[in-house]
């Protein structure tokens, strides 16, 4: 067993035998013994690993993943994205996405993701019933928007009251789902209340929201200092900072997920740091619409809470592992800097590179943390969500060490070599 309980550690687990309560939770983790006997043995040619969350999906993308990213964020959204999301008002095509992405997430050891809806109480129902189905960990979002600016007339709420009752009945409908569903289905997947971003939202939006989530205690996520378009909108109509604006509304709470924070300032993220809120660190995405590299070390280091986001469809690929990679090289880029007009002194920013144990922590540990969640690592009392790697294309005996090992198959895995996928103890796919 290898996985990463703190940002500077692989913690290497041999030859061990974990007990799993009828709850999904870990009991114990013992050395085995010789006369030890498991319901499930897993071969030498294979290892296992705790579940990666996804912090950061926007679920009706699906099916234009890979599409559109030479345009900027907001031709990209009025082009290719909002025609999209409008057709989730037919519930069957919605239902048919669900039923793929879901479980061809799973497929990639992804057991717990992050959605957004589109504004569709319907479809958006169904997104959260297909997690149920198919035994994902979710957080699942009706976005709501409504500003004529920011959103084009075919696809927006009608006013700031529909957006803020349509998110109510939402979160309720999925409440319900789950609760019908009952087991440990009932918390797996929970509701949250999804504010797109500033400017496809009015004040009396962002303000309705945030005081449904004062009343309902409700998880909020939204995006924040993106790129350098959406994060001077902000500044211009508001005159300071996405974090201080969703401050002002009441959106920025404990828990609180924030997609990018690309170009949050040091007084940003202190305050968030105060407040229990953090970034879902998108970094393949980051590179098409960022407009700059996120800071990964430095927030870390400074103890602000840090997952990692495939962002589906900005990000062109749905891989966890392949964004812990490019978390990596994002981060040496930053270190480093690009412009060899340049001198070298000038041209980048010292200590800001990361391993990919840093990268792996963020896709696990520091996913669970920001979303307040008992999984991330496989111990006592933590959910059992884990996964498999067949490690014949990974390790070379007279070669490599578990150190090794682990970097070749964080980076080059994929869901040819990942087997089994578990979610709170229950086997959800087998296949390779």
């Amino acid at each position: 067993m290898l996985q990463t309980p703190d940002p500077a550690q692989l913690e290497i687990l041999e030859n061990v035998l974990i007990t799993v309560e009828d709850d999904g939770r870990i009991a114990s983790i013992e050395t085995a013994t010789s006369d030890a006997s498991a319901d499930i043995e897993l071969p030498s040619t294979s290892v296992l690993l705790p579940g990666l969350i996804d912090t950061h999906v926007h679920a009706p993308q699906w099916p234009q993943l890979g599409t559109g990213l030479d345009l900027p964020l907001d031709q990209w959204l009025f082009d290719y994205t909002f025609p999209l999301e409008a057709r989730f008002v037919d519930e069957a095509f919605a239902t048919a996405v669900w039923n793929d992405m879901v479980p061809s997430l799973l497929s990639v050891g992804t057991t717990t993701a992050v959605y957004y809806g589109s504004i569709h109480g319907p479809a958006t129902t169904a997104l959260a019933q297909a997690c149920v189905d198919h035994g994902q960990r979710a957080f699942v979002g009706r976005v709501a928007m409504d500003h004529p600016d920011g959103t084009p007339e075919w696809y927006r709420d009608a006013s700031a009251s529909e957006a803020v009752a349509a998110s109510l009945a939402s979160a309720e409908a999925i409440q319900a789902i789950t609760s019908n569903a009952g087991g440990r289905s009932a918390t797996r997947v929970q509701p949250m209340l999804t504010p797109r971003f500033i400017p496809a939202c009015t004040d009396a939006l962002l303000e309705g929201i945030g005081e449904l989530a004062q009343q309902t205690g409700l998880l909020v996520q939204t995006h924040c200092s993106e790129n350098d378009w959406e994060h001077h909108h902000v500044i211009d109509r508001f005159g300071c900072s996405d974090t201080e604006a969703l401050s002002g509304f009441g959106l920025i709470r404990d828990h609180t997920v924030l997609a990018h924070g690309v170009h949050l300032g040091l007084d940003d993220r202190r305050h968030l740091i105060e407040v229990g809120a953090g970034v879902a660190h998108c970094p393949l995405s980051n590179i098409y619409f960022g407009d700059a590299v996120f800071p990964a070390r430095q927030s870390i280091d400074m103890g602000l809470r840090v997952g990692l986001g495939t962002d589906i469809a900005g990000g062109p690929d749905s891989s966890v592992l392949r964004n812990c990679g490019q978390a990596v090289s994002s981060a040496r880029m930053l270190e480093d800097g690009v412009d060899p007009a340049l001198e070298r002194e000038q041209r980048g920013r010292s200590s800001s590179r990361i391993d990919i144990v840093t990268a792996f922590w963020m896709a696990t540990v520091g996913g669970a943390e920001l979303l307040g969640i008992p999984a991330g690592v496989l111990a006592p009392g933590r959910v059992f969500d884990a996964f498999t790697v067949e490690l014949n294309r990974f390790r070379w005996d007279e070669l490599d060490d578990w150190g090794r090992t682990f970097e070749k198959l964080v980076r080059g895995a994929t869901s040819a070599e990942i087997g089994q996928v578990w979610v709170d103890g229950r086997l959800v796919t087998s296949e390779h």
